[in-house]
């Protein structure tokens, strides 16, 4: 992270090159904090981005995050029941002050202003509400085309979201199916990372019909949490999941030249760091089970300074 992560100042200039009034602000720093402490990729990648960019980004990771966390309940405080009744009320909610046009919520402030701002379709957040109540009933994904009917609202409309955000360089929807891609590639490979955090919920984000085919199912994944290693067929049904997201990420990959010039370093950042985690799972020798693989610090770092280093330069071109 930057010197200017967590100093007010720095945030105020961010807040006021976006734009956002005053009574806003401390609804987007609410969200950029979310963004700050549990999304450590994207939130480096953020920092890419112009100043007027950054807010936006903020309040769309920071209103995901919020419904995600209501759905898992990571402090195991509520039942099933009571999270279904609270997103009822957050939908509630979302839908009143999307059609009102403001909201006095903590989060939803700074994404309806955002929504508003760079004329996200309000539609995309109904798709995504519709996956967050999956969570709470779906256990397991039969095939393939189930699993992508969950990705599509949890995670490629999020690409759709930020989309506008970004700017492109053509029309909008030529760079769309590309944004959708890459959110879902994303996911996927979050889905790899989490396999055993999943399992203690009891979820899997897999396909059933696909991990069949190496002899997995259900009862061998908790096998392996519960010994903390996977076996001879898991890293078989692994490694086939980790090339089927790689070819995901080769789909999407081409989008990143359609969007605006400055919005390519944080999107290519965010590429490469993701798609770097399978890397990882893969030299871990799948060890999924045992604890959480990730790009180290000072990889993130290095590959941020790149970045960094050709935004400036790109920036001096342009003043030349």
């Amino acid at each position: 992270m930057d010197t200017g992560t967590w100093a007010p100042a720095a945030v105020r200039r961010e807040l006021d090159a976006a734009g956002v009034p005053p009574e806003h602000h401390a609804a987007y720093r609410r969200c950029r904090l979310l963004n700050a402490r549990h999304g450590r990729t994207y939130f480096l990648a953020t920092r890419l981005l112009a100043p007027a960019q950054r807010p936006a980004v903020h309040a769309l990771y920071g209103f995901a995050r919020w419904v995600d966390d209501i759905v898992d309940d990571p402090d195991q405080q509520r039942t099933v029941a009571d999270r279904q009744l609270a997103v009822d009320r957050v939908d509630r909610t979302l839908r009143a002050g999307l059609r009102a046009g403001r909201s006095d919520h903590p989060i939803l402030a700074a994404l309806i202003d955002a929504v508003s701002r760079h004329r996200i379709d309000p539609a995309l957040f109904t798709d995504f509400m519709a996956s967050m109540r999956m969570d709470l009933t779906v256990r397991d994904y039969p095939t393939r085309a189930a699993l992508d009917g969950y990705v599509y609202g949890s995670a490629a409309v999020i690409g759709l979201q930020v989309l506008p955000v970004l700017g492109t360089v053509g029309p909008v929807a030529e760079a769309a199916p590309y944004a959708a891609a890459l959110g879902e590639a994303f996911q996927l490979t979050n889905f790899l990372r989490d396999i055993g955090e999943d399992l203690d919920r009891g979820r899997v984000y897999l396909p059933m019909d696909e991990l069949a085919v190496f002899g997995v199912d259900r009862e061998r994944l908790t096998w392996c949490r519960r010994w903390g290693r996977a076996d001879r067929p898991v890293r078989r049904a692994l490694a086939d999941q980790v090339a089927r997201t790689r070819a995901r990420y080769r789909a999407a990959e081409p989008g990143i030249a359609l969007l605006a010039p400055r919005s390519r370093p944080c999107v290519a950042t965010a590429f490469t760091l993701y798609g770097e985690i399978l890397d990882r799972i893969v030299e871990s020798g799948y060890d999924v089970f045992r604890r959480r693989v990730a790009v180290s610090g000072t990889r993130r770092a290095s590959v941020a300074a790149s970045a960094i280093a050709a935004v400036a330069a790109a920036r001096l071109r342009a003043r030349g």
